[in-house]
C-alpha cells in the first residue's frame, strides 16, 4: 500500500510590525501614529501655530474692519489697563471667584467621586440624583441664586460650583473605578482594612487622574466666570469684556479675551508640572 503524500504545513504569516517600515517609502517622523518627535520640533511646531494664528489676526485687521483690532491695538489697550490699574482689580476679582468656587467643586468631587467610584451602594444612591442635576443648566440658575443669595459674590461662587461639580464626580468617579483589581486584593491579603486602602491605594492611585480632571474642567470654572459676572458684578475679566461691548472698545475686548486664554495656559503648566511632582511613577 502506498504511503500518504506528505502535506507541508501553511506558514503562518506573522502579523506586520507596525514599527517596520512602509514598502517603498520612508516613514515620517512627523505623521507616524503616536510616534515621539524630538523637543525642538515640539517647541518649533507651536511657535509656527502662534505665528499662523497671528498672521490670520494680522490679515483679519488689514482690512480697516472697526471689528477686528490690530495686535498693537491691543497691546496698548492692554498696557493702558495696567497703567491705571484697572486690569489688576479685575483679574483679581475673577481669580478669587474661580479659586473659591473650584475649590469646593474639586473638594465636593473628590470625596464623592472616590466614594462612587469605590462603593456601588453609593454610586447606587446619588446616580439618580447626578444623573437629574448635571443636565439642568447651571446659568439658567443664575436668576434663582440672585434671588435667593443676593447680589454679592456668594451667588457667583455658587454658580460656579454648580457649573463644575458633577463634571469633577462622575470623572473621578472613573479615575477610582480604573484602580487594578489586583491591587485591592492584594491589599486585603496582607490584611489592610477600608479605610487603609481608601487612604493607602486608591486614594494614591488616583491622584494623577484626579489632577488631570481638575486641568481639564477648570476651563468650565472660567466659562461659568463669564456667566456670573455679567449681573451684579462691579469688577472681574468679564465685566470689563460686558462692558466695553457697550461702547465698542472691541480692542480691550481682545486684549481680555487674549489674558483668558493666557491663563489657561499657565494653569495647565502648572497643574502639569504639579501632576509630575507629586507623581513622578505616573509620568508620560
Amino acid at each position: 500500500m502506498a504511503a500518504p503524500l506528505a502535506v507541508e504545513p501553511t506558514a503562518r504569516r506573522s502579523p506586520p510590525d507596525p514599527a517596520a517600515p512602509t514598502r517603498g517609502r520612508r516613514p515620517s517622523r512627523l505623521l507616524g501614529i503616536r510616534s515621539t518627535i524630538p523637543a525642538t520640533w515640539r517647541i518649533a511646531l507651536g511657535l509656527v501655530g502662534v505665528a499662523v494664528v497671528f498672521a490670520i489676526w494680522i490679515w483679519g485687521a488689514g482690512g480697516g474692519s472697526a471689528t477686528i483690532p490690530t495686535p498693537l491695538a491691543s497691546w496698548k489697550a492692554f498696557t493702558s489697563m495696567v497703567s491705571d490699574g484697572s486690569f489688576q482689580t479685575d483679574l483679581w476679582a475673577s481669580a478669587q471667584r474661580v479659586a473659591i468656587g473650584y475649590a469646593i467643586s474639586m473638594a465636593i468631587g473628590v470625596a464623592l467621586g472616590i466614594a462612587i467610584g469605590s462603593f456601588a451602594s453609593v454610586e447606587a444612591f446619588f446616580e439618580p440624583q447626578i444623573g437629574f442635576l448635571r443636565y439642568i443648566p447651571a446659568p439658567a440658575l443664575l436668576p434663582l441664586f440672585l434671588l435667593l443669595l443676593g447680589f454679592d459674590e456668594t451667588p457667583k461662587i455658587w454658580l460656579i460650583v454648580v457649573g463644575t461639580v458633577f463634571y469633577n464626580v462622575l470623572m473621578i468617579a472613573d479615575v477610582a473605578r480604573n484602580v487594578p483589581r489586583e491591587m485591592l486584593n492584594a491589599s486585603y491579603t496582607l490584611g489592610a482594612g477600608r479605610r487603609t486602602i481608601l487612604r493607602r491605594v486608591i486614594l494614591p492611585h488616583s491622584l494623577p487622574g484626579i489632577i488631570d480632571v481638575a486641568r481639564i474642567n477648570l476651563a468650565a470654572a472660567w466659562s461659568m466666570l463669564v456667566v456670573a459676572e455679567l449681573l451684579g458684578a462691579k469688577a472681574g475679566l468679564a465685566y470689563t469684556i460686558n462692558l466695553s461691548q457697550r461702547f465698542r472698545a472691541v480692542d480691550v475686548m481682545f486684549a481680555l479675551l487674549i489674558v483668558f486664554g493666557v491663563i489657561g495656559i499657565v494653569s495647565d503648566v502648572l497643574l502639569r508640572r504639579l501632576r509630575w511632582l507629586v507623581s513622578p511613577w505616573a509620568r508620560s
